[in-house]
């Protein structure tokens, strides 16, 4: 649907027929169409409308979950998928910017880690979706390998035979590898730096809890060795974790972690079509780790 057609909807559900709704556009808001409602005399708020319900649930729920615990955006108003409009929250607008590398200093990056840490010290469940308690496992493995073969899936039909193969053999022989994970406690999945709003040097909100679920705190260590946080606020950044709860010994996993998050990521933009437009950066970048993996086992068959 067009942007102002779907401000429209929800300025009337919302009865806000004086504000203005500004879509934010941005290579961050790629599940959610997002926007930012300003009206004379009031506050601005973010209205985030998730298309899949599943991303509403998530997103509310931790909202919920650690208002007063973390610094996360206060929900204002949750309106319910119906016909004709999908399930949106309508939050606080936290003032502040979303974080940029060259933003972060080490008192900031110590800061980060430690609000990481105290969203793995929350204990979950099990392992899945904490939305619906039916589907929590207590192995892993699971809802890991659940993931995993949607990907894989996905990706079917686009990413030739060979490379497919050469995935299937390194998540089979690294997966046993979670059954030492640190968990089940909540993770955010999605933790870089254009998920944190910050001012003055200060963390003012983590957003974006759709990808959050029950699992072990490793996974969240993906962003901080794989490009996504600048090398220069790596120690920081574990020291401010390591002041809150120990560090897992997350590296053996890297590996297996980072091809999961990269066959997601293919998948992602091959079903939604904007692997060549809209999301070619990110296709790009995952892609390249995909080949880098096929053309390293190659190599040692030689």
């Amino acid at each position: 649907m067009e942007m102002n057609s779907l401000a429209d909807l929800y300025r009337r559900k919302l009865h806000l027929s004086n504000a203005i709704f500004s879509y934010i556009d941005h290579e961050d808001a790629m599940v959610a169409a997002v926007f930012q409602i300003s009206q004379p005399g009031s506050l601005d708020l973010i209205l985030k409308v998730c298309s899949r319900k599943g991303d509403f649930l998530r997103e509310s729920y931790f909202l919920s979950r650690f208002a007063d615990k973390i610094p996360v955006p206060k929900i204002i108003q949750l309106i319910e998928q119906n016909a004709g409009l999908d399930a949106a929250v309508l939050m606080e607008c936290v003032q502040g910017n979303l974080l940029k590398s060259e933003t972060i200093t080490k008192a900031l990056a110590s800061e980060i880690g430690s609000l990481l840490a105290r969203i793995h010290l929350e204990h979950a469940e099990g392992y899945g979706d904490l939305t619906d308690a039916s589907q929590l496992n207590s192995d892993p493995r699971i809802p890991f390998a659940v993931k995993f073969e949607e990907g894989l899936e996905e990706c079917k039909g686009h990413l030739s035979k060979s490379l497919l193969k050469t995935c299937r053999h390194h998540f089979d022989k690294d997966i046993d590898l979670l059954l030492s994970a640190d968990g089940p406690c909540v993770i955010h999945r999605d933790f870089r730096p254009g998920n944190i709003i910050a001012s003055e040097e200060k963390v003012q909100a983590i957003i974006d809890w759709s990808s959050g679920r029950g699992g072990f705190a490793e996974d969240d260590f993906c962003p901080l060795e794989f490009g996504e946080w600048p090398v220069g606020c790596k120690s920081a950044f574990l020291e401010g974790y390591a002041s809150i709860r120990k560090v897992p010994d997350y590296k053996p996993m890297m590996p297996l972690l980072r091809l999961s998050r990269a066959i997601a990521a293919v998948g992602f933009t091959v079903k939604r079509g904007t692997w060549e437009s809209k999301n070619s950066k990110l296709y790009q970048f995952n892609l390249n780790h995909l080949q880098s993996l096929d053309s390293r086992d190659n190599a040692c068959t030689k």
